[in-house]
């Protein structure tokens, strides 16, 4: 990430902070490719989403996400 990068989540708009070119709040990232069988063949879509919208949308799922813990953060 560049510094003068901005990182706004596509679900709500908000910019999320970043200071000296470091983000300094956690957000998701989708780098998603489709390829055969979807409607956006040879499509590349990608966007971030923060905590909160992802707390608002994994809400939303029929099926519970699975939860571990992470023994090692990098």
């Amino acid at each position: 990430m560049d510094k003068n990068s901005e990182l706004i989540c596509n679900m709500c708009g908000r910019k999320l902070l970043v200071e000296h070119g470091i983000p300094r709040e956690d957000y998701i990232s989708v780098n998603k490719s489709w390829g055969y069988f979807s409607d956006k063949d040879g499509i590349t879509q990608q966007f971030i989403i923060c905590e909160r919208c992802s707390d608002r949308l994994v809400g939303m799922f029929k099926v519970p996400v699975t939860l571990k813990d992470t023994v090692e953060m990098l």
